[in-house]
C-alpha cells in the first residue's frame, strides 16, 4: 500500500497556484508526475500524493520543476479567481476525472466506408514500337528481381559476418573501390564473397573479370565474362552496356592468350551492341591487322 503524503504547502494568485511538495529523499528519477485538467498525482515509491483540484487548470502550460528534494508546481488557472481550497471538498468521481475535456471537445463522426481505385502507369521502354522488345524487357526485369531474392545468408559460414558484409551490393561497391585503388586481389575477395552470397548477379562476374585481367588470370577472366554474358539474357537495351563490356573483356583475354580469332569475334560482338564506340573500333582493327599479318607469314 502506498503511503499518502499530507505534508505540502501551496500559495495562489488569481492566475496561478504554486504548490511545493517534498520528495523525502527519493531519487529525482524515481518520481512519476501526472497532471490533468482537474487532477494532479505524484508517485515516488512508497509515497503517493494526489489531489482533485478545486477548479480546472491549463494542464498544457502548467509546469513542474524538480530539484533539491522538492517538486515545485506552477499550475495556471483557467479562470482568474481565488480558490477557497486546493482540492475540491469531498473529492471527485474517478470516472469523471478525464471525461470533462472530452465533453468539451467535439468528437468527429467515424469515417464512412469507401473504396480507392488505383491505376499504374505502364512502363515505357526506350525501344521503337516497330522493334518492340517489351516481352524481353519484362523478362529481364523479372530475372533481376528473382536474382535479388536468391540470397544464401543462412549458411553457417556466414554467421560471423556483419550485416553489411551479407549484402552483395555493399560488397560490390567495396570491390569497386578496391579496384579503383589498384588493390585487385582484395577486390577479387570482395566479389568472391558477394558471389557466394548471391550467384545470380551478372555485374559481380563482370567486375571480377576486370580484376582477373589486371592480375593476368586470363582463363578466369574468360570464365567470368562468359558467366556474365550467360546471366545478361535476354539481350535488351537495359543490359546492353554490360554485355558490351563482357565481350570486350573476354576478347581482351583471348588476345592476350594470342587467340586473336576468338578475340576478334568478341570485339565484333561488342561493336554490334555499340557500333559508335571508337575505342572498340580501333582495337578491333588492330586485331584484324595482327590476324592478317599472321596469315601472310604462314603463306610465306
Amino acid at each position: 500500500m502506498p503511503v499518502r503524503v499530507s505534508e505540502f504547502s501551496w500559495q495562489q494568485t488569481p492566475a496561478a497556484v504554486f504548490l511545493s511538495l517534498p520528495l523525502r529523499g527519493v531519487c529525482v528519477r524515481d518520481a512519476d508526475v501526472f497532471c490533468g485538467e482537474s487532477y494532479l498525482k505524484v508517485n515516488f515509491s512508497p509515497f503517493l500524493f494526489e489531489v482533485f483540484l478545486y477548479a480546472p487548470i491549463d494542464d498544457g502550460n502548467s509546469k513542474a520543476k524538480i530539484g533539491n528534494d522538492m517538486i515545485l508546481f506552477t499550475l495556471y488557472k483557467k479562470e482568474p479567481v481565488m480558490w477557497e481550497t486546493l482540492s475540491m471538498p469531498g473529492g471527485r468521481n474517478w470516472e469523471n476525472i478525464f471525461s470533462e475535456k472530452l465533453k468539451e471537445d467535439s468528437i468527429p463522426a467515424p469515417r464512412s466506408a469507401g473504396s480507392i481505385q488505383i491505376s499504374f502507369t505502364p512502363r515505357v521502354f526506350p525501344t521503337a514500337l516497330r522493334e518492340s522488345q517489351v516481352a524481353e524487357e519484362e523478362e529481364w526485369l523479372h530475372k533481376q528481381a528473382e536474382a535479388r531474392r536468391a540470397m544464401s545468408t543462412d549458411l553457417p559460414e556466414f554467421c560471423d559476418l556483419k550485416e553489411e558484409e551479407k549484402n552483395p551490393d555493399w560488397l560490390k561497391e567495396k570491390g569497386n573501390k578496391l579496384f579503383a585503388t589498384e588493390n585487385y586481389l582484395a577486390a577479387v575477395d570482395a566479389y568472391n564473397l558477394a558471389i557466394r552470397l548471391n550467384s545470380k548477379i551478372p555485374l559481380l562476374y563482370l567486375n571480377r573479370a576486370a580484376c582477373h585481367l589486371k592480375l593476368k588470370n586470363l582463363h578466369k577472366a574468360i570464365e567470368d565474362s562468359s558467366k556474365a554474358l550467360e546471366l545478361l539474357t535476354p539481350p535488351v537495351s537495359d543490359n546492353a552496356n554490360a554485355r558490351m563490356k563482357a565481350h570486350v573483356r573476354r576478347g581482351t583475354a583471348f588476345c592476350q592468350l594470342e587467340l586473336y580469332v576468338e578475340g576478334l569475334q568478341d570485339y565484333e560482338a561488342a561493336l554490334k551492341i555499340d557500333p559508335a564506340n571508337t575505342v572498340v573500333q580501333n582495337d578491333a582493327e588492330k586485331i584484324r591487322n595482327i590476324i592478317q599479318g599472321t596469315g601472310l607469314k604462314s603463306q610465306d
